[in-house]
């Protein structure tokens, strides 16, 4: 069971670093390819989700592998969950119906939780 979290958990801290370094660094000029609901969120609010995707990321490695505090990787897991809700919700109710990566992502999160009450 700790080798499918390392692999699960390795695999969403890679995406979500990833994710989140576009949203901190890019502009919505360059985002908005990937991303069409950019517009529909202020600048700020956009880098804010950036760094709490990699703060998240950091949060499902660093406190199992450091021994320190490892319920923090649940809390990170379940932070995940939630994230991917409120991204659904966001792709819904505009025009992007675009939600399968989404659905896999928090469907990922989730194995992760389960994954990291067994740490």
């Amino acid at each position: 069971m700790n080798i499918a979290y390392w692999i699960v958990a390795g695999l969403l801290a890679v995406f979500y670093v990833y994710a989140g370094t576009l949203k901190v660094s890019r502009s919505r000029e360059q985002l908005r390819p990937m991303m069409a609901w950019v517009d529909r969120v202020p600048l700020p609010a956009l880098r804010a989700l950036g760094t709490v995707e990699i703060l998240g990321a950091a949060g499902l490695i660093l406190p199992p592998l450091t021994g320190i505090a490892p319920s923090l990787a649940t809390a990170a897991a379940i932070g995940f969950v939630l994230l991917q809700a409120g991204a659904i919700t966001v792709h819904l109710t505009g025009e992007d119906r675009r939600i399968t990566l989404n659905a896999g992502l928090a469907a990922t999160a989730a194995v992760s939780v389960w994954l990291a009450t067994g740490l």
